[in-house]
């Protein structure tokens, strides 16, 4: 199976490249999703600095559609291609978008087709300002 690699950033919600321990790599990418009246990409309001208003719920920019943040992310699917740091597998594969709590962080989980290895995708967070 050959995932669709996105051709620039404006079409992802969610993107991340990771080097693992033991000459593991993992890529995850999540499509944004379509209008379900149109079939436009929907995204977020931008503010006047032109950054995506954080609270506000996704816009259709040609219909209006409006879906809001538990709607829009509820069944997202993630595009992973990974080399197993256990096995050094390399394969590809698609599965939901749902993070799992590990360790008190939100992780997506991805499991290895060939050994069962789960690799860990941990959500980054931003360090607290002084």
């Amino acid at each position: 199976m050959a995932l669709k690699f996105p051709e620039s950033m404006d079409e992802v919600f969610y993107y991340t490249d990771r080097e693992l321990e033991n000459g593991g790599e993992v890529t995850v990418w999540v499509f944004k999703k379509k209008c379900p009246k149109c079939g436009a990409v929907m995204s977020k309001p931008k503010s006047k600095t032109g950054r995506p208003i954080k609270k506000a719920d996704y816009v259709c920019p040609n219909c209006g559609f409006t879906m809001s943040p538990k709607e829009y992310e509820a069944d997202l699917i993630a595009n992973v291609r990974y080399t197993c740091p256990s096995c050094k597998h390399k394969g590809e594969k698609q599965q939901p978008f749902k993070r799992k709590m590990k360790q008190g962080v939100p992780t997506l989980v991805v499991t290895c087709d060939n050994c069962g290895y789960e690799i860990l995708v941990t959500k980054k967070f931003k360090k607290p300002k002084k």
